[in-house]
């Protein structure tokens, strides 16, 4: 079996932008767009990080147009954009993060368990695999998330050298 190496992602074409697509979203359950709502899509769109409802408010309490943010808007319009099917919420030795979902191709993720890092990968002959563990059970993947969780290589390396100082 021959393995790529070329885990970077790819990119997916979609049809509106984020605010478009929460705008709609919200319309159709009888919400309003409020302000606080659409400058937090507008800053979660705007860069592709993993992050917390708190990383969220403190980066929003820097600017001048989310300064104003309240705690549970936050939390709230978090949860509708998960709902909307914009993020993606994982649940990390008992934290919520959230990452981008909504035009962004299939990925899994490395969790490093010491220093929180998450590290995106796509891979070919993952999807190969779980094509053929669903064939063998009469069943239709339609998507998976994968979370391999460790400890990444600047963690193992600094913990080999403190180990290494301690004999010293």
């Amino acid at each position: 079996m021959t393995v790529a190496h070329d885990f970077s992602l790819g990119s997916v074409e979609v049809a509106l932008t984020p605010a478009q697509r929460f705008a709609e979203f919200l319309q159709a359950r009888g919400k309003r767009v409020t302000r606080q709502r659409q400058v937090i899509v507008d800053h979660v769109s705007s860069r592709h990080e993993h992050f917390d409802a708190d990383q969220l408010l403190d980066d929003l309490r820097k600017t001048p147009e989310g300064a104003g943010a309240s705690r549970p808007t936050v939390y709230r319009t978090l949860a509708e954009m998960v709902d909307a099917g914009l993020l993606h919420k994982m649940v990390l030795d008992g934290r919520a993060v959230y990452e981008h979902d909504y035009g962004y191709p299939q990925h899994d993720h490395l969790y490093c368990s010491v220093c929180q890092r998450l590290i995106e990968f796509s891979s070919d002959e993952l999807v190969k695999i779980r094509d053929a563990v669903a064939a063998s059970h009469q069943f239709r993947a339609t998507g998976h998330k994968l979370i391999v969780t460790g400890i990444c290589l600047d963690c193992r390396t600094s913990k080999a050298k403190s180990r290494h100082q301690d004999r010293v």
